[in-house]
């Protein structure tokens, strides 16, 4: 039963160890579950993609344009498309 059980750990230890070798080098891992998600670092480009893409706003009530309008329809309710 000993050597069942040190069989068993060492062979979760070598799929743990594999599987944070992929992930270090950038590789998805074969299979989702815990190892499958990016461990909260969010996605990897490739790298040297160049240049990052200018943020964009994230919901209408940062993007100015949209602010803007509203402000606009706030203060002129009878013209809406003033």
């Amino acid at each position: 039963m000993l050597k069942f059980l040190l069989v068993v750990v060492l062979f979760a230890l070598a799929t743990y160890a594999a599987v944070r070798f992929l992930e270090r080098r950038g590789t998805p891992p074969i299979a989702g579950g815990p190892s499958g998600s990016s461990g909260g670092r969010g996605p990897r480009g490739p790298r040297g993609s160049g240049p990052a893409q200018p943020p964009r706003p994230l919901g209408p009530d940062d993007d100015p344009d949209f602010l803007r309008d509203l402000e606009r329809k706030r203060k002129h309710p009878e013209d809406p498309d003033l």
